[in-house]
């Protein structure tokens, strides 16, 4: 699993059309895909934000913060435009982030004022895909993936 810094410097063009695609005028917005035991996924719409080498989401007390929890697994997925529907993804794992100063200094650069109630989770990334359509009539999209390199045993 990789970081944002990382999957950048690996597959530079892709993280930079990643962070294009997640933009949605003034704030970066996902959909959040989690899975929790036996139980079926669940799509959420969040707002994500790259801050340093991270690519991190606070979010409220709720199914998706549970299912991050327990589980970690998630997919994001960028909304479609549809005069322009290229699109992009990231699967990998979630952890939560206790450290203050971290969640702090991520708080500093968010779109609203996060307190308490509001969990910071950092998204490692184990692959990305992005798929590139110039118009709403053109099919099928032209993939691009890349996928982490396996940990050093």
């Amino acid at each position: 699993m990789s970081n944002w810094a990382e999957f950048k410097v690996a597959a530079p063009d892709l993280a930079a059309a990643g962070e294009r695609l997640f933009r949605r005028g003034d704030v970066d917005e996902a959909l959040l895909a989690t899975v929790n035991g036996g139980e079926p996924p669940r799509i959420h719409p969040i707002w994500v934000r790259v801050v340093g080498d991270e690519l991190y989401a606070f979010i409220l007390r709720s199914p998706k913060r549970t299912a991050l929890e327990q589980d970690g697994r998630f997919a994001l997925h960028s909304h479609q435009d549809p005069a322009a529907p290229s699109e992009f993804s990231v699967r990998g794992r979630a952890r939560l982030v206790e450290e203050g100063d971290v969640r702090d200094r991520v708080a500093s650069k968010w779109y609203f004022d996060v307190d308490d109630s509001y969990h910071l989770f950092e998204f490692g990334i184990d692959t990305a895909l992005l798929g590139v359509r110039d118009g709403p009539d053109e099919w099928p999209p032209r993939y691009t993936s890349w996928t982490a390199p396996a940990p050093a045993l």
